[in-house]
């Protein structure tokens, strides 16, 4: 008895030769009460500060935050979803945390190729998590991007 092979080929996103210097795609989430605590769940990060108001308002935030990895995750969406898709592998990312982001906040992650490198098939970004016009996260991240077939 054979087995048939699925073809995946309609569920990759962009191939290394798709891709160009200064190509950029985003993502943006309003960081809600939910997110919080499911991001605290499944993370295991359960620092006061972004679940307790009354421990938070006594910081320097003067209020609860979401966990800096929340936004950073949400680079990691661009990434498999758009830019550059499914079939893409996260390598490295550099990052540094600029700015809070408290609920209600509409996070919005861009990521810009700034380096092809072809002998290798990767392809370096910078990124950025921005809210409004202010920098809350920025950073580089290198990704392993499948040839065309």
């Amino acid at each position: 008895m054979t087995q048939a092979q699925r073809d995946f080929s309609e569920v990759y996103g962009l191939s290394f030769e798709d891709l160009h210097i200064g190509r950029t795609a985003s993502v943006s989430r309003t960081v809600s009460e939910a997110d919080i605590l499911m991001f605290a769940g499944v993370s295991g990060d359960t620092n006061p500060v972004h679940l307790d108001e009354e421990f938070a308002a006594s910081t320097m935030f003067g209020g609860r935050i979401a966990h800096g990895m929340l936004s950073a995750g949400l680079i990691s969406a661009v990434f498999g979803t758009r830019l550059p898709g499914p079939g893409c592998i996260y390598l490295s990312q550099s990052l540094k945390f600029k700015a809070p982001v408290k609920i209600g906040d509409t996070v919005v992650a861009r990521v810009t190729v700034k380096e092809l490198k072809a002998e290798k098939r990767r392809a370096v970004f910078s990124t950025v998590c921005t809210v409004g016009d202010k920098v809350v996260m920025d950073g580089e991240a290198e990704i392993l991007v499948p040839a065309r077939t």
